[in-house]
């Protein structure tokens, strides 16, 4: 609910991750949040905003270029020029992308659909870039592309994927794992999207699908752990640097309001 006198302000984003401690605000810490509260609070002249509320949350070292926050922002300070006064005051790796009065039931977390993040693994030291060195994780070793195409398929569709998750008291980890594919582009590339994830799912995801690239386990047996019902000591967390948020999707304007009341009733069926 958006208090009497205040916009709901959707911002689109990109940061690289790699200076900062996480998105959440942290007292000690830099981190994303922290530098955009602190921007605002510039611009508008008050300290007193509600913080942030983001899409995804995303951990130390991990970057976006589709990411989406919103923000409940005194009316005269929701203005054409926010984009310009932002950017003008942000640090060079947080840029905003776009600024937009978001339209009524809009929630930046609880209306998404759908994320999508991509991981991008060099398989042998020397394809790796410079350039590109901060978002690509150096794998020293030649990875079984074909293997590891097997093992993603079987992990689709709707499971309990807690053996891939750290576990949070009281939270679900059963998701919708609606695509996760594999590329060689300039590197290999895997592109993961669910309904939602749970902490450290797509890094837990790669770091099992690497293990089946490199030929120490079988294609099948990152699908054998979906019956584990608990975080599996043998998955390893892949890097966190080599892992972009890409995009976020939102229903029609028209289903915001229902689609944010399903997120909201099934966030409080898990505690």
């Amino acid at each position: 609910m958006v208090a009497e006198g205040f916009v709901r302000v959707r911002l689109d984003l990109a940061y690289d991750g790699t200076a900062f401690a996480g998105w959440a605000f942290q007292h000690d810490q830099r981190t994303v949040q922290g530098e955009l509260e602190q921007a605002l609070a510039t611009i508008t002249r008050r300290d007193d905003l509600a913080r942030i509320t983001v899409a995804g949350r995303t951990d130390a070292g991990v970057h976006a270029t589709g990411q989406v926050a919103h923000v409940d922002l005194p009316d005269e300070a929701a203005e054409d020029r926010l984009l310009r006064r932002l950017n003008g005051i942000l640090p060079p790796d947080v840029r905003i992308r776009a600024v937009t009065r978001a339209p009524a039931g809009f929630d930046a977390r609880f209306s998404g659909v759908a994320r999508t993040y991509r991981y991008r693994v060099a398989d042998g030291p020397e394809q790796v870039d410079p350039l590109r060195r901060q978002d690509t994780l150096a794998w020293p070793r030649s990875l079984d592309l074909p293997a590891i195409e097997d093992a993603s398929a079987q992990l689709l569709g709707l499971h309990d994927f807690a053996a891939f998750c750290k576990r949070r008291e009281g939270a679900t980890t059963v998701r919708t794992l609606l695509q996760l594919d594999w590329a060689r582009e300039d590197v290999l590339v895997a592109t993961v999207r669910a309904d939602a994830f749970c902490h450290s799912m797509v890094r837990s995801l790669v770091g099992a699908l690497l293990a089946v690239g490199e030929g120490r386990r079988t294609p099948d047996w990152p699908a054998t752990l979906l019956t584990a019902g608990a975080r599996v000591s043998d998955v390893a967390v892949a890097p966190p640097h080599g892992l972009t948020l890409v995009r976020v999707e939102y229903p029609p304007d028209d289903q915001l309001a229902a689609r944010q009341q399903v997120t909201r009733n099934l966030r409080s069926a898990e505690l």
